[in-house]
């Protein structure tokens, strides 16, 4: 029996004994309350909106001036410089979302505490994006496990423990979840589960430096993309798992990958955003923003268009077919957290730290909200508000001011 398959079993019998007697995984989501159905095929919130990470909410619009309604403390404490887990609108309103302080939250509205559920090892943290479907909040944790809580209590339904971290976001599709892994090698792995019991279906290994970055499942071009700390972008076929290419950028790529047209979209360490083509792994071209891009883009395909920001302060529109700059935006700080694009803005954190709108046409600024730390999740947009976390502040992190929150920002009035 190999190690990760000790864990894993591990991870099943701590579960059962927190919940009541169970003769296998599969009965945990009956015992822990969960409706007793088959899973759905599409989840109803995961990170970036859907499989593709494209980043794109054409329906919204955002108010023309903003103001802070709450602000949530105690969410980051850590100073980790990865981005941090961002905001979900689940299907009853609330608003769920993960904190380094291994703390999940279920948030209403008007900034009460519906629930809080922890991973078992709190000193890691969650760093990742919940995906929701079922009635179930599906999410990795810094401790390498997988975890499934109730969207409506929290209550833990099942824990699998997968490797040494998870940084990533799940995907899910179809009733299962795809979620990159890392080991302390350096090295690391992608894993499908059943959503329902968490067992694990399938594993491929063969990633040879830590895979920070979220995974993509394009289901028109059957492919399943995810890069890595060892430079290159690692494709599948989907939905059957074999393994195709890899498409290599010299140095590593942290962030999601998005697809769209047949290709896949990133940045890498390189100092460069990338278009790749998801059948064979082409170059279809490569454009040089002359500082390193760890922030995932955005991709509009009704305007061909690619939003990312790299490290050294700018926020860029190119053209998705060339590469070619549109525009290019001064945000005042480096931008980690991926953007959001609604129906005539873009919205992106930064360093600043700030929150910044956009019009998406020109790049000109419309409005910032300033923050207590850096703004390095990837704002949310619904029909009422907007929802943001952020860092914890380096004065925090000196013994000195708030840590790091979620903030609910609605129209002035």
């Amino acid at each position: 029996m190999d190690e990760r398959r000790r864990r894993f079993l591990a991870g099943v019998g701590t579960t059962a004994a927190a919940v009541g007697t169970a003769g296998c995984m599969g009965r945990l989501r009956t015992l822990g309350g969960g409706p007793d159905r088959p899973p759905a095929e599409t989840a109803d919130t995961q990170f970036r909106g859907e499989t593709t990470r494209r980043g794109i909410d054409p329906e919204r619009t955002i108010p023309s001036s903003v103001t802070v309604d709450w602000r949530l403390d105690g969410l980051n404490t850590g100073g980790h410089t990865a981005a941090k887990g961002s905001p979900v609108l689940a299907p009853n309103g609330n608003i769920v979302v993960t904190g380094d302080t291994g703390e999940v939250w279920a948030v209403r509205p008007d900034g009460r505490r519906r629930w809080r559920a922890d991973a078992t090892d709190t000193s890691r943290g969650f760093h990742g994006t919940p995906a929701i479907a079922n009635g179930t909040v599906y999410v990795g944790a810094y401790d390498g496990a997988l975890y499934a809580f109730d969207l409506e209590t929290g209550e833990q339904y099942w824990r699998t423990q997968l490797g040494d971290a998870i940084g990533s976001s799940p995907g899910y599709h179809d009733g299962r979840l795809y979620i990159a892994v890392e080991y302390y090698e350096p090295s690391g792995a992608i894993f499908a589960l059943d959503a329902v019991t968490g067992e694990v279906r399938w594993e491929d290994r063969r990633i040879t430096d830590h895979p920070h970055s979220t995974c993509a499942i394009d289901r028109a071009a059957g492919r399943l993309v995810v890069g890595s700390n060892d430079g290159s972008l690692y494709c599948w076929s989907y939905p059957d798992h074999e393994f195709l290419w890899t498409h290599d950028t010299g140095e590593d790529i942290k962030g999601p990958i998005a697809t769209w047209d047949g290709s896949a979209f990133f940045g890498s360490w390189s100092d460069s955003v990338y278009r790749v083509a998801l059948s064979d792994g082409t170059e279809e071209w490569a454009t040089d923003l002359g500082a390193s891009v760890m922030a995932g883009p955005a991709v509009e395909g009704a305007t061909g268009t690619v939003y990312v920001g790299d490290q050294h302060e700018s926020l860029y529109a190119l053209d998705a077919d060339s590469g070619d700059e549109q525009w290019e935006t001064d945000v005042g700080g480096p931008v980690i957290g991926c953007p959001t694009v609604t129906s005539e803005h873009v919205l992106v954190g930064s360093y600043e730290p700030t929150l910044s709108a956009l019009a998406k046409s020109t790049g000109e600024e419309v409005w910032t909200v300033p923050a207590e730390g850096e703004v390095t999740s990837t704002p949310l947009v619904t029909d009422s508000a907007i929802y943001v976390a952020e860092r914890t502040s380096e004065a925090s992190l000196e013994g000195e001011g708030p840590t790091g929150g979620l903030y609910r920002i609605v129209a002035d009035e």
